[in-house]
């Protein structure tokens, strides 16, 4: 039951920091196709962490918030990078890196929790095959 709530707790934190990583740059892409993939995207992350909530809420447990050093590396890294170069080839860099780091994490959370529930892994799968998704839909706004 642990692996299952850490696993579960683990893909909460990616799914925040996938929304706010969204929240911060939407406001700076130009171009509507791309805009409205990553409005789309951020759609798909609240539809599994609801899925991940009710799930949680079944162990009477809450979801985690990103590792307060990574959310503020991961901020100022997008201020500096938009700061020098605002465009979307430097979103869609920022994007896809994030995506990159997403799924080695929850891959790595799945080798962790090998005694996770069953649907808890397939959450964290479709989470991974949202990302890698995510990063291929946006590479050609590069």
């Amino acid at each position: 039951m642990n692996d299952t709530i850490n696993l579960l707790k683990e893909c909460d934190a990616g799914i925040k920091m996938g929304i706010e990583a969204i929240d911060e740059v939407i406001e700076h892409v130009e171009n509507n196709e791309f805009k409205d993939k990553l409005i789309n995207y951020k759609n798909d992350y609240n539809f599994l962490q609801d899925e991940i909530q009710k799930m949680l809420s079944e162990f009477g447990k809450e979801g985690k918030n990103p590792n307060f050093i990574a959310k503020s590396m991961s901020k100022i890294k997008t201020g500096i990078k938009l700061a020098f170069n605002e465009n979307d080839s430097t979103i869609a860099d920022l994007m896809t890196e994030g995506c990159n780091m997403g799924v080695k994490s929850l891959n790595q959370y799945l080798n962790d929790y090998k005694q996770a529930a069953d649907d808890a892994k397939e959450l964290a799968k479709k989470l991974i095959r949202l990302m890698d998704r995510q990063q291929m839909d946006i590479r050609k706004y590069l």
